[in-house]
């Protein structure tokens, strides 16, 4: 395993939040990510999948995205000083694409979700013999992802109650699952939240096998995987993954509350998380007694994301609104 300070990502704050530990009524940590160089989490698996295989021979790297695992592709790719080519399907907000192009990334637009321009993606790193980063299907990817608890486990004083994550495709979700194995937090339960339309996983737990999505319907167009990679879905059956679902207001207003409470702004699929407080989702699980009255203390994984600015809030603001 290489050593974290190999790595392109940062090792980034723990934050106590007052705001959202009284919401919670226990203590909520804010496991900072959207302070990653590449805008999330994503750089984690990403930074560490392309260290392994795309070494100086290769000729360059091809990833399909939403967004921010192109930005961790494109971030990585300027770091091993190769090429990048990122396929994004049309949902993507105009400002992420600037993004990637202002980190030298070529950009192509295809097909209207993300499954459409994976497949393009697979066919670009066949025909012209690129390197193919997958956003959130592989072991590389969640070994990376990993090191957030292993981060997580030297700041904080005591075992948490439950760590909190957004799930899209699934690959923080398994990162997540493999770093509590690795640290000895086994039994910690995990709140996987999606948002209503973008809601593959639990799609898949109430059918009891990865189902595909007919489309994504959600504004969370970061969680836009029509179908849970299956390593998510197979760390369902182990017990300690409750699966929750969120509107897309819910996602909208944990936004705009975590805006206010902690000045920081996030995409939609960071909302799907903060929902689980802001919505009330905890209190919810403790009186059905799946979570414990006294918890210890939650931490809830900011995932952040580059895909939001002001305007893009008031877009969505006015979408949903109304």
């Amino acid at each position: 395993m290489m050593s974290d300070s190999d790595t392109f990502h940062i090792n980034t704050p723990l934050l106590e939040s007052l705001e959202l530990s009284k919401r919670a009524g226990t203590t909520v940590f804010l496991k900072m990510d959207n302070g990653q160089p590449s805008g999330s989490f994503k750089i984690r698996g990403i930074g560490h999948l392309c260290q392994k295989i795309a070494g100086p021979g290769s000729k360059g790297v091809v990833c399909s995205s939403c967004g921010n695992a192109g930005m961790a592709t494109a971030y990585a790719a300027k770091k091993l000083h190769i090429p990048a080519t990122i396929i994004v399907p049309a949902s993507t907000p105009e400002l992420m694409i600037q993004k990637l192009k202002d980190l030298g990334a070529t950009v192509k637009v295809m097909g209207k979700v993300w499954d459409e321009a994976n497949t393009e993606a697979l066919q670009v790193a066949r025909t012209e013999g690129l390197t193919f980063v997958p956003p959130f299907d592989h072991p590389l990817l969640w070994e990376g992802h990993a090191s957030m608890i292993r981060e997580i486990k030297a700041s904080l004083p005591c075992k948490p109650g439950a760590v909190v994550v957004a799930v899209g495709g699934g690959g923080l979700l398994c990162g997540v699952v493999e770093g509590l194995k690795e640290v000895g937090w086994n039994d910690v339960p995990i709140i996987a939240m999606e948002t209503q339309g973008a809601n593959c996983l639990n799609a898949a737990i109430n059918a009891g096998k990865p189902v595909t999505l007919a489309d994504i319907t959600s504004e969370a167009k970061c969680l836009g995987a029509k179908t849970v990679c299956m390593q998510a879905f197979e760390y369902t059956k182990e017990g300690n993954i409750i699966s929750e679902v969120v509107t897309d207001l819910e996602a909208l207003q944990s936004v705009e509350l975590f805006l206010d409470d902690e000045r920081v702004l996030v995409e939609m699929a960071c909302g799907a998380a903060l929902a689980a407080v802001y919505s009330g989702v905890i209190q919810r699980l403790q009186d059905q007694g799946r979570l414990p009255r006294q918890l210890g203390p939650l931490v809830v994984v900011v995932c952040g994301g580059s895909g939001i600015n002001l305007s893009q809030l008031e877009h969505l603001q006015n979408k949903l609104r109304i």
